[in-house]
């Protein structure tokens, strides 16, 4: 059974129009889950990773426990004021004004590979700002890996166009 059919569609929300795409009915199903992360767990082993990246709050969910079978570190990238030590920040453009994530100024030491993560791909504009604020502390992004694309959006592209690789598990196509 594919991917997408363990993944609510939930019509109109947050507005009119939109298609929400729900991992939590993925994140429940004991096996869909583990598919999920065994799928990403193969790609990545044979690569060389020091850490996994995630962007909260679901990009933890996935890259937890993808860090533990890789054997590596797990840094969290999270929104502003949530990191307890120093930090640096990125501030990133949403539909209706800016947000800022952060990630610890310690959490990547020079020259590591890093493989940055999340749910779902739509606009790429929190992982653009999350892929920067990685390599300003000096990681190297080996990829950015989602479950879900959606490219008619144009993350992909605006990723790719930025010198990022990108990896999605599986996609919809639509807003």
């Amino acid at each position: 059974m594919p991917l997408t059919s363990r993944i609510r569609t939930i019509p109109d929300h947050p507005k009119k129009g939109i298609m929400f795409r729900d991992i939590t009915t993925l994140l429940k199903d004991p096996v869909g889950l583990r598919i999920a992360i065994d799928q990403l767990a193969a790609r990545y082993k044979d690569m060389k990773i020091d850490k996994v990246a995630g962007i909260e709050s679901r990009g933890f969910i996935i890259g937890a426990p993808l860090a533990y079978l890789l054997g590596v570190g797990f840094v969290p990238i999270r929104k502003k004021g949530k990191l307890p030590a120093e930090t640096v920040g990125k501030d990133y453009e949403l539909e209706y004004g800016v947000d800022r994530i952060e990630i610890h100024m310690d959490a990547i030491t020079r020259g590591e590979r890093v493989l940055l993560v999340d749910d779902l791909l739509a606009t790429g504009g929190t992982a653009e700002a999350a892929a920067s604020l990685v390599e300003d502390v000096g990681g190297e992004i080996v990829e950015c890996a989602f479950v879900i694309d959606l490219p008619d959006i144009g993350g992909n592209a605006r990723l790719q166009g930025k010198g990022y690789k990108v990896f999605a598990q599986c996609e919809f196509e639509g807003d």
